[in-house]
């Protein structure tokens, strides 16, 4: 556990007492930002109709990556902040591995997905948003390291610029589906 990272933590993290405010917000943040992106995307392939089968395909991509976050995690097994006695946890939370934030991997999977479609850049956006209020809040509720959300967005950045890749080689090598509908076809 690197000096910065700890003191990255004390910064960022609630405290004691932590400010009552903050710490709703954080609450809020920490256990529900993950429902806020996912409203973000389900608005998106409602309006968006010539996006909806690359929205889809991210939603996919969501889970295998969710999994590899958390095989990573266990595999590495860095304690959270409240399991080194740093902080209190103020949301229940296992106490299993927690680098990379299998929160963050995702939530900036998602949100680095969108950006990278032009059509996409302010659902992108707002979902960057999200990802980032959420990475500080599970910081501040003391279940992550700053670490842990950084390796969450690396991750997740990786793996979204591995599908825009995958895709791209896609409609390279599968021909085209004319006769489909619109939405339905590769994006």
């Amino acid at each position: 556990m690197s000096d910065l990272n700890i003191t990255l933590f004390q910064w960022l993290a609630a405290g004691t007492p932590p400010a009552r405010p903050a710490l709703l917000l954080a609450t809020a943040f920490a256990l529900g930002g993950a429902w806020l992106s996912a409203g973000i995307v389900g608005l998106a392939i409602w309006k968006k109709a010539a996006d909806r089968a690359y929205l889809w395909i991210v939603l996919a991509a969501a889970g295998p990556c969710a999994m590899l976050s958390h095989a990573i995690a266990l595999r590495l097994d860095q304690p959270r902040p409240f399991v080194l006695g740093l902080a209190q946890a103020y949301i229940e939370h296992a106490g299993r591995g927690s680098l990379p934030s299998t929160h963050a991997s995702v939530m900036f999977m998602v949100a680095a997905a969108c950006l990278l479609r032009p059509s996409l850049r302010r659902v992108g956006l707002a979902l960057l948003a999200s990802a980032i209020v959420t990475g500080w809040a599970r910081i501040y509720v003391g279940v992550h390291f700053p670490l842990d959300i950084a390796a969450g967005l690396a991750l997740g950045t990786a793996l979204a610029c591995a599908l825009a890749v995958a895709l791209r080689l896609a409609r390279r090598l599968l021909p085209a589906d004319d006769t489909a509908p619109a939405t339905w076809r590769l994006p």
